[in-house]
């Protein structure tokens, strides 16, 4: 589309005035109708164009200057939610160096590699990145150790899946949550393994996320000394690439030519299985090795405390969570919510606040 000089404002709406290819008048368009535009003319036929989104529960007026899916990734940016995973555990609980991922770099990481992908399949990157930057906020304070002790004391049970789900649909804005598009919250509910989502940028995602973090967990657990490139059989390293870059590289590329032009994600059968083995490997050597999990008891007494404590004194949450209660949701579910929401510091410090006495906090043995 060739343009003329000059953006006007109507309404309050940003215009751009341009020339119709196909008619020799003026067209006006906003930014955000030309972007939808240029989506449905250079994007993949498979990709999900934002002006075809199933939409919003709660109907809103259109933003004139970014996309469905671009509000969506800057609500979950701003979101407090975002902000907390920079204090919570990914692998390594207290990990002893700067350069240990916590659970917002392992988000970003997703991110970065979901968008590399996207783009090279010509799928919507904004979709993917809304995608990847709320995956992961509903996790627990002290990683899966503290999943899985809520899911084991809570009669309803508890999966950070769902609660990243429940984040963006209920517990963001005082309980009015961050209204996304169905695209956007598909692709979270379905990110784990077993899931399937119903768009190619929320299988991109899928995939982004597993690939990521069996990528930066053996580099962390490189640098902690706990594995080491040795432990990686030589046929794995032949096949998959003998470091973590390397490897890195051939499954972004191995996803990429398997998906070009296809109705869906996929890997070649042997490059999927190879990252089938290496993730056996990450368990068998890090995720249940002694070394990486010699403090998790520890967190988990700390989690399962605190879930006793307040289901006894559910009025001892902050005044946001009693409000949920107060609005029928069930207690067991909001004391889930509450110690979910949680940092890893915060957590310890509510530990310390209810069941230390004060005169006992920071003394040393002598």
């Amino acid at each position: 589309m060739k343009r003329k000089e000059g953006n006007l404002r109507e309404n309050g709406n940003i215009i751009i005035r341009g020339y119709d290819s196909r008619e020799d008048g003026d067209l006006w368009m906003n930014i955000r109708e030309e972007m939808e535009a240029k989506e449905l003319e250079f994007l993949s036929p498979y990709a999900a164009c934002s002006v075809n989104s199933r939409g919003r529960d709660k109907e809103e007026t259109e933003c004139d200057i970014r996309t469905a899916y671009q509000r969506d990734r800057d609500r979950i940016l701003h979101s407090k939610s975002f902000r907390r995973m920079k204090d919570k555990t990914q692998v390594f609980l207290a990990a002893q160096g700067d350069h240990y991922r916590n659970r917002l770099t392992h988000t970003l990481e997703v991110s970065q590699i979901a968008r590399t992908i996207a783009k090279a399949l010509y799928l919507n990157v904004d979709l993917v990145e809304a995608i990847a930057l709320g995956h992961d906020l509903g996790h627990t304070p002290f990683g899966h150790a503290g999943e899985k002790v809520l899911d084991r004391v809570c009669p309803l049970g508890f999966s950070h899946v769902s609660q990243s789900l429940r984040v963006v649909e209920r517990l963001e804005k005082s309980g009015r949550g961050l209204n996304l598009t169905w695209e956007v919250r598909d692709g979270i509910i379905n990110h784990r393994t077993s899931g399937k989502p119903h768009t190619l940028e929320g299988q991109v995602v899928r995939y982004s996320d597993k690939i990521s973090y069996i990528h930066h967990d053996m580099d962390d657990a490189q640098r902690a000394g706990i594995i080491s490139e040795d432990n990686i059989p030589i046929t794995l390293r032949m096949l998959l690439g003998e470091n973590t870059k390397e490897r890195l590289n051939t499954f972004v590329h191995d996803i990429v030519e398997h998906s070009r032009g296809k109705e869906r994600i996929s890997m070649s059968p042997e490059i999927e299985e190879g990252l089938r083995d290496l993730r056996s490997l990450m368990f068998q050597d890090v995720y249940l090795n002694p070394v990486a999990k010699s403090e998790e008891k520890k967190a988990e007494h700390v989690i399962e405390e605190l879930y006793t404590y307040y289901r006894k004194f559910p009025e001892k949450m902050s005044e946001e969570y009693q409000w949920l209660m107060e609005e029928g949701e069930p207690e067991e579910r909001v004391v889930c919510d509450y110690i979910s929401g949680m940092t890893d510091q915060y957590s310890l410090e509510k530990f310390k606040d209810i069941f230390i006495p004060k005169g006992w906090r920071g003394r040393v043995k002598r």
